[in-house]
């Protein structure tokens, strides 16, 4: 511990999300008071509702994680709304956060704004290449057009940014709930509950053959707050373990892992997402002297044992 965050304040915004509740974890252990108003408290797609929460708190720093996410379902149900509240969120933050002067705003990227046919391993020169993946578009889009705001505001105003991307989260916390969950967690949810029900068969999206890549979620908040620490700029700086696994691989890894032994049916007519996804993170290694600890087994492992153990928790439905 460096000291850094004894006495000072941080605002997380999304801090009692998945991600969000690692990073407050960590900056209390570091000594940070940190604020994480819910979205009773706060809706930040409301004009002026960033500004006077920020006011209120006077925070040194800002850590901009709320979003509105979802897998590929979600994307195709709701991309109006997936586009707009995430475009308005992160605009409303980024502009408070200038108007009362916080020294440094963290802002939370996605992998899902890279060219659907970036070069693999994704590199940040690549980050303007092309337009992203369809049904990862609405979302992909709005958070890159924080990644231009905070770029004019930097060079108008001087205010103070990093910007991060991370590649696709797992962990424990995960969001389980259909409507909402990424691919790990709804692969868990399948398998338990096949083996459960003596079910010969799981049912799985697109053919297997597409890639991602998984960074453990403990690991991606303490690049966050090493971030917050450490750096300043308005390069964005990818997060991952520059490992590339198919979703076959991965759909039979938690297969082995939760004990289902059935079959793996794959309905191609349900679409892939992006073909292939593994990024470069030499940048977050040599500007931060970051780099992912967590095995892709263990990381699982934990993953099912906090969803076996949390399941009405794990499963509850979007608001």
């Amino acid at each position: 511990m460096s000291g850094f965050w004894s006495g000072r304040r941080v605002v997380v915004t999304g801090g009692h999300g998945f991600l969000g509740s690692f990073v407050l974890k960590k900056l209390r252990d570091a000594g940070a008071d940190v604020k994480a108003p819910t979205h009773d408290d706060c809706d930040l797609v409301e004009p002026g509702a960033a500004e006077t929460m920020l006011r209120a708190l006077s925070p040194t720093h800002v850590i901009h994680l709320a979003a509105r996410v979802g897998g590929i379902g979600y994307n195709q149900a709701d991309p109006a709304r997936l586009y707009l509240d995430n475009l308005m969120m992160g605009t409303n933050v980024i502009e408070a956060a200038r108007a009362v002067g916080v020294e440094k705003t963290v802002l939370l990227g996605t992998v899902c704004s890279y060219p659907k046919f970036t070069p693999v391993p994704f590199k940040e020169t690549s980050f303007w290449d092309g337009y992203p993946e369809e049904t990862n578009a609405p979302y992909g889009i709005a958070k890159k057009a924080h990644l231009v705001h905070a770029q004019v505001n930097s060079a108008q105003y001087g205010q103070r940014f990093a910007y991060l991307i991370p590649t696709n989260l797992y962990g424990p916390g995960d969001k389980f709930h259909p409507a909402v969950s990424h691919v790990i967690p709804a692969l868990i949810k399948k398998c338990v509950e096949a083996k459960e029900t003596s079910a010969d068969k799981v049912d799985v999206w697109g053919t297997g053959s597409a890639s991602r890549e998984y960074l453990y979620v403990d690991d991606a908040a303490a690049a966050i707050v090493l971030a917050a620490e450490v750096h300043e700029g308005v390069e964005p700086i990818n997060l991952g373990t520059d490992r590339e696994i198919t979703i076959r691989e991965t759909v039979e890894t938690i297969a082995e892992l939760t004990g289902f032994t059935g079959e793996l049916v794959w309905d191609s007519t349900k679409p892939d997402g992006q073909p292939r996804r593994r990024i470069d993170p030499g940048r977050a290694e040599q500007l931060l002297g970051w780099r992912a600890q967590m095995s892709f087994h263990d990381g699982l492992q934990n993953t099912i044992d906090w969803y076996l153990t949390n399941r009405d928790l794990a499963e509850q439905p979007p608001r």
